[in-house]
């Protein structure tokens, strides 16, 4: 082990100082960085080295200085190794994987759908006509009015059923991320509003 009393400040500064630094570089700059600092270190340790008193030490401090040098460079060339994987593996991302059932709201419109008037108004507007009808005339264009009643009565009748059967339907139309766009109707409000985020759920769709 070499000694280096008048370095230990030194390097305790370069190390926090070095670390904070070397945190910002990339993995071929750090590894040049990091072999500029061995360098120094076997530069230095080389000059202690030769302040030894014998032979004998001389060349075991240069033994251990080479030692501490090799030991350096192949941390250094694992550093690189490692950080050029890292980075790489953070760059990476993974393919985005296209869900068929899932879709963004484009537009929901609402429109009022006519109802069909059915049997009840058809017999409830031929029985008011029939009656007005009976109240005109007499004989055979008792009868003709009579009719003539009904059949206006039963139209009548049906159309305002009808009417009283309107309703209104929610149109959502969604484009998946496959590009294909679908319509879906609802019979009441499904609360859904452009860009919301769908995926299919059985014959209708649901929030995501």
């Amino acid at each position: 082990m070499i000694r280096r009393p008048y370095l230990i400040a030194l390097a305790v500064t370069t190390l926090f100082s070095g670390s904070a630094f070397a945190q910002n570089l990339s993995p071929k700059a750090q590894y040049a960085y990091d072999t500029k600092q061995a360098n120094t270190r076997y530069a230095d340790d080389k000059k202690l080295c030769a302040e030894e008193t014998s032979s004998k030490a001389r060349m075991q401090c240069l033994r251990d200085a080479k030692g501490e040098y090799d030991q350096a460079i192949i941390n250094a060339k694992a550093a690189q190794k490692a950080g050029t994987s890292s980075v790489a593996q953070q760059n990476k991302q993974p393919p985005h994987q296209i869900c068929a059932e899932c879709g963004k709201v484009l537009a929901v419109n609402v429109s009022e759908k006519a109802g069909e008037g059915g049997a009840l108004g058809l017999i409830g507007g031929g029985v008011a006509g029939a009656l007005l009808g009976r109240q005109v005339g007499g004989g055979r264009g008792k009868d003709l009015a009579t009719l003539a009643g009904a059949a206006g009565g039963a139209y009548a009748g049906k159309q305002v059923e009808g009417h009283m059967k309107n309703a209104k339907t929610w149109t959502v139309t969604v484009q998946y991320e496959t590009g294909a766009k679908a319509d879906f109707a609802f019979d009441q409000d499904p609360g859904l509003a452009a860009g919301d985020l769908v995926r299919n759920s059985g014959n209708g769709i649901a929030r995501r």
